[in-house]
């Protein structure tokens, strides 16, 4: 018999229970930590959650049904206190906008979902920072950018934690 089987860590290992709502689960955390007590007059703290989102929805197109963003983005907008409806509108934007990718393309590296992911994020800081303008708030759209850029640059290691809560998740 191959050692590995004798060995028994991976023999009986299945998914943990509650397997479908650990992806929500993440991104509500991921969320949780705008509560962190960091103080900051630029707006540069990225949004976590936003970006757990995004790298769940990359890595498992089938992680949660599509209706499922309207109430992940409530929670991260009662937690982040962004305006009501600001994420639950752009997050389910954003799964229009996956879904439409995943029909156009036949497959996808580390670097076209970097692009993809770069796109939608740069587009969604656009959006918020045009209608915190609108609503009466001192936020020019240059403001917005070096928020945007450090989203880009924190999305791998979203995806990264995506991967590893994946695995972990389903008993890999």
């Amino acid at each position: 018999m191959v050692r590995a089987a004798l060995a028994g860590k991976t023999l009986n290992r299945g998914p943990v229970h509650g397997a479908a709502y650990v992806p929500a689960a993440s991104v509500v955390a991921a969320s949780l930590l705008v509560a962190l007590p960091i103080v900051s007059l630029s707006g540069w703290w990225p949004s976590f959650g936003l970006l757990m989102f995004i790298a769940w929805r990359m890595l498992r197109a089938d992680a949660w049904p599509v209706w499922w963003s309207a109430p992940l983005g409530l929670v991260n907008d009662l937690l982040t206190g962004a305006p009501i409806g600001m994420s639950m509108a752009l997050w389910t934007a954003i799964m229009l906008v996956m879904d439409l990718v995943d029909r156009r393309t036949q497959w996808r590296d580390y670097w076209i979902e970097w692009a993809v992911a770069s796109l939608l994020i740069a587009g969604s800081a656009w959006v918020e920072a045009e209608v915190s303008g609108l609503s009466g708030a001192p936020v020019r759209t240059a403001m917005a950018v070096p928020a945007a850029l450090i989203e880009i640059l924190t999305f791998p290691l979203a995806a990264y934690l995506a991967v590893r809560i994946d695995r972990w998740r389903l008993g890999r």
